[in-house]
């Protein structure tokens, strides 16, 4: 019983505190006419992830195995659990975008913090050629303005202990773009990780940044040898990890 109300209770505060930052936004966006996106973030969306952190009990350990590029990147991460999105946004990358599920778009809060901070609403994997369409765009837009993107290239959480299989979006993005790929990676302890629930056990999550990878030869006819090279890295980073 008593878990169940600390649940509902950590629950509870995280709705509220998104529903805040959603508003504070808002009123931000208005009162500088949308002209600060970049700002919304730094502002207000990675404190409100550092603070969702606290309330279920996490803390965030980062280990930088190299600078995070300030210049425009490609980040890419692995995706295990719903703690993911708290902990990137925590990071704070600099002048950074992101592609997140469409499905979250179901919660006004988040539908509208996504339209303040541009996130790049992604569908289904089912549907191939409107991921393409969507990625298409995206290239589009970040060669206009010069902002940096994180995603994972697994495209959904993988909760079965493996790396899953990585899609070619981000590979293209970089190869398109000419911008340098820095790999990041999560590891969030087997006790504590939720998966795709919210049972979150109070603990530690590890960010490591990794060196970025030049992307100056890469072209997007080779995205599909470049993204399992890639992968193989992750692979190599996950059983040291775990030891």
């Amino acid at each position: 019983m008593k878990a169940k109300l600390l649940f509902g209770l950590r629950l509870a505060a995280s709705i509220v505190l998104i529903t805040l930052c959603a508003l504070l936004m808002l009123a931000l966006a208005i009162g500088t006419m949308f002209m600060l996106r970049r700002r919304y973030s730094e502002w207000l969306l990675m404190p409100c992830g550092s603070v969702l952190l606290r309330i279920w009990g996490l803390r965030m350990v980062v280990h930088e195995h190299a600078s995070i590029s300030t210049v425009q990147t490609v980040f890419v991460m692995n995706h295990t659990s719903s703690i993911d999105m708290f902990a990137i946004v925590a990071l704070g990358l600099p002048n950074t975008r992101f592609f997140l599920s469409g499905f979250l778009r179901r919660f006004p809060s988040l539908a509208l913090i996504g339209y303040l901070v541009g996130i790049f609403w992604t569908v289904d994997q089912a549907y191939p050629n409107r991921r393409t369409r969507i990625f298409q765009r995206a290239c589009r837009i970040l060669a206009r303005s010069g902002e940096s993107v994180c995603l994972s290239p697994e495209g959904e959480r993988v909760t079965t202990g493996e790396m899953g299989p990585f899609n070619k979006g981000a590979f293209h993005l970089a190869a398109a773009l000419r911008a340098p790929m820095q790999p990041l990676f999560i590891h969030i302890p087997r006790e504590i990780n939720p998966g795709r629930s919210w049972n979150v056990q109070p603990g530690t999550v590890y960010v490591h940044i990794g060196k970025p990878l030049d992307t100056s030869e890469w072209r997007e006819s080779d995205a599909a040898l470049i993204k399992e090279q890639v992968r193989d890295h992750y692979v190599r980073w996950m059983g040291e990890l775990n030891g």
